[in-house]
C-alpha cells in the first residue's frame, strides 16, 4: 500500500499557496499549509479545512519548523510592493532566514524542496524577453531591493545547499500572476484595475501605461510547480514560469473596463521608483524539459477573476 505524500506549503493561505493547496489535495497528497497570516488569510483555505488531509499551521518561517514531510514547496513572502514595502527588513528576513530554515529542514528530512523566486531577479531588464542565462540589472539599495535581493540571495542558497549537501532542489522564476484570491488591497495592477473598475473608479495607470507585463493565469502557474517538482532530480532550475503573451498597462486597463463594463476612467499618475518598463518570460526551457506553456488566455482568466472580486465586494 503506497502512503500518501506529504508536502509543506509555507505561505500557503497566500494568492498562490492556497492554489497549490487544493491542487496537492485533488492528487492525494497530506498536506501542511504553514503561513503567519501577514499578506495569506484563512478564508483562502476555509473551503479545504474539513478534509482530514489538509492541516494549518499559524508559522513565522524566520524561526525554525520540525515536521517531517517528503516535499517542501517555499512560498512565503509578501509579494506585491505595497506589502514587501511596508516591512523591508521582515521581507528580507523572510526571503534568507525563511529559505535557511526550510534548506535546514529539508536536509534534516531528505525532503525535496521547491523555491518560488520571481522574475523581479532580472530587475529592470536590458535584455528582452528575459531567459535564465540572464544576469539581471537590480538596483540593490532601492526601495524594492529588499525583496528583489532577498530572492535572490535565496537562490544562492539553494543552489549552495544543493552543491554542498547535494539537496534535491527546484527554483522557478515566477512572472505576474493573476487569479481568484489574490489580496484585493495588494497593489498588484489586475487587482487594482478590476476593483477601482467594479466601483466604477478612476483607474490608476503609472507613467504613460506603454509599460508591458504578460499575465500568467493561476492554474496553470501551479501545474508548473507540479511538473518542475515532479521533474528529475538533475532538473534544479532556475526555470522561468509566466505566460510570455505580452500586453501593455493601458491596453489592460481598456481590456479590464470594456469586459465589466465599467464607467471608469484612467487617470495617469507618476512612474514609482525602479519599475520595470518590460517583462515578458523566456518559456524556453520549461516548454523543452516540462513540457508545459499556458493554456489559459487573458480574456478567460480576467473573466473568472473578476467574478471573484464582485463576489467579494458583494459579500463585504
Amino acid at each position: 500500500m503506497n502512503l500518501p505524500k506529504k508536502v509543506l506549503v509555507t505561505g500557503g493561505a497566500g494568492f498562490l499557496g492556497s492554489h497549490l493547496c487544493e491542487r496537492l489535495l485533488n492528487d492525494s497528497c497530506e498536506v501542511l499549509c504553514v503561513d503567519n497570516f501577514f499578506t495569506g488569510s484563512r478564508q483562502n483555505v476555509l473551503h479545504l479545512m474539513d478534509n482530514p488531509r489538509f492541516e494549518l499551521l499559524r508559522h513565522d518561517i524566520t524561526f525554525p519548523l520540525y515536521v517531517h514531510v517528503d516535499e517542501i514547496y517555499n512560498l512565503a513572502c509578501p509579494a506585491s510592493p505595497i506589502h514587501y514595502q511596508n516591512d523591508p527588513v521582515m521581507t528580507t528576513r523572510v526571503n534568507v532566514h525563511g529559505a535557511i530554515n526550510m534548506l535546514g529542514l529539508a536536509k534534516r528530512v531528505s525532503a525535496k524542496i521547491f523555491q518560488a523566486s520571481t522574475s523581479e531577479v532580472y530587475g529592470d531588464p536590458e535584455i528582452h524577453p528575459q531567459p535564465e542565462s540572464y544576469w539581471g540589472h537590480v538596483n540593490c539599495v532601492g526601495p524594492r531591493s529588499c525583496y528583489d535581493e532577498g530572492k535572490r540571495c535565496a537562490e544562492t542558497l539553494f543552489f549552495d545547499y544543493y552543491r554542498e549537501h547535494g539537496l534535491k532542489i527546484k527554483v522557478a522564476r515566477i512572472f505576474n500572476t493573476y487569479g481568484p484570491h489574490m489580496h484585493p488591497q495588494d497593489g498588484r495592477v489586475v487587482s487594482n484595475f478590476i476593483m477601482q473598475a467594479l466601483r466604477n473608479e478612476p483607474i490608476t495607470v503609472y507613467g504613460d501605461g506603454s509599460q508591458t507585463r504578460s499575465f500568467c493565469y493561476v492554474d496553470d502557474l501551479v501545474e508548473g510547480f507540479i511538473r518542475l517538482m515532479n521533474s528529475s532530480d538533475e532538473v534544479t532550475g532556475p526555470m522561468n514560469l509566466g505566460n510570455p503573451g505580452e500586453f501593455t498597462i493601458l491596453e489592460l486597463a481598456e481590456k479590464v473596463i470594456s469586459i465589466i463594463g465599467s464607467s471608469s476612467k484612467i487617470s495617469f499618475l507618476d512612474l514609482p521608483a525602479d519599475d520595470p518598463k518590460q517583462r515578458k518570460p523566456d518559456i524556453t526551457l520549461a516548454k523543452e524539459v516540462l513540457d508545459w506553456e499556458p493554456k489559459i488566455r487573458l480574456e478567460q482568466g480576467l473573466l473568472k477573476t473578476i467574478a471573484y472580486f464582485d463576489n467579494l465586494l458583494s459579500s463585504s
